[in-house]
């Protein structure tokens, strides 16, 4: 029987994509966070039963921007509060490496 050599996802990311620090692994990681943002905002949505148009007339916004920051499209900090307001949800935010609090954003209901 043939031993099977194993790999873990980030020894596998860093010879795919690079090593951490690289500015191609830095855009890989930053996508990968923005995807599972809007993930977790349409699982929300989908929880508060609303529709994408329903959550963009509550956000200010077309039914297409909604889709897109799902996507892990157009995803910044101040559409993520916006939303999340709309939503009725907060999140909490930290920032490594600097000696500060964490910061929570949004209002839950």
């Amino acid at each position: 029987m043939e031993d099977k050599q194993w790999y873990t996802l980030d020894s596998l990311t860093d010879e795919i994509i690079g090593p951490k620090g690289t500015p191609e692994r830095e855009d890989f990681d930053a996508e990968v966070a923005s995807a599972l943002i809007g993930a977790s905002i349409k699982n929300a949505r989908k929880a508060s039963h609303l529709t994408q148009a329903e959550l963009g007339e509550r956000v200010g916004v077309q039914a297409a921007q909604i889709s897109k920051i799902e996507s892990g499209r157009n995803v910044t900090i101040t559409t993520i509060i916006r939303v999340l307001n709309a939503l009725g949800l907060s999140a909490t935010f930290s920032i490594n490496g600097l000696d500060l609090e964490p910061v929570t954003i949004g209002a839950a209901r």
